[in-house]
């Protein structure tokens, strides 16, 4: 494991939250993919289930995706804006099965604020821990979608949306070409 467990599953929730926006192609387009996407990624606490409360969440998103975008400077700064306006007071928390993790607003908090500190308090420990070079743009070249490299020996290069299927796909379709130019 690189960091805790609480740490690396909010970190795994910011990217496929970041990754519910493709370009042009949402993927939270109402209150009940917002529901399906909190129910895959456990979030906890006070729903209000309204347009408001997704619109808040959806608007997240650039704020998450400008940490892949920015250097270690401007992450810290990032990061300390969105814990400050989320009044962030860490504490430890069970519930759920989990055992003790931190959490950093109480469970009344608005979902979006709740999203952001949680994102906020993960980027913490990889700034900490020196770990930028976790945070990575899918290795695709037609793929803009963030991700970040959890794995021991840093080995990551594509994003969760199939696309290491794709690039194996294709480095195989190109050494069977390779292969067939090199037999005529």
């Amino acid at each position: 494991m690189v960091f805790a467990h609480d740490t690396e599953v909010a970190l795994a929730g910011a990217v496929a939250l970041v990754n519910t926006l493709d370009g042009d192609d949402d993927h939270l387009t109402d209150v009940a993919a917002l529901d399906k996407f909190l129910d895959t990624w456990g979030f906890t606490g006070t729903r209000t289930h309204d347009a408001q409360e997704l619109e808040a969440v959806r608007a997240l998103r650039p704020q998450l995706r400008a940490l892949w975008d920015s250097d270690k400077d401007e992450i810290a700064q990032r990061v300390n804006d969105m814990l400050r306006a989320g009044h962030a007071l860490p504490q430890l928390a069970k519930h759920d099965g989990w055992d003790y993790h931190l959490h950093a607003t109480a469970p009344e908090a608005p979902l979006a604020t709740r999203m952001a500190v949680e994102a906020a308090m993960a980027f913490v420990d990889v700034v900490r821990s020196q770990a930028l070079d976790r945070l990575r743009i899918c290795g695709m070249p037609d793929c803009n979608a963030v991700t970040i490299d959890l794995t021991k020996n840093k080995s990551k290069r594509y994003c969760d949306g199939g696309c290491s299927n794709r690039a194996a796909v294709a480095a195989y379709r190109a050494r069977q070409a390779a292969s067939q130019g090199s037999m005529a």
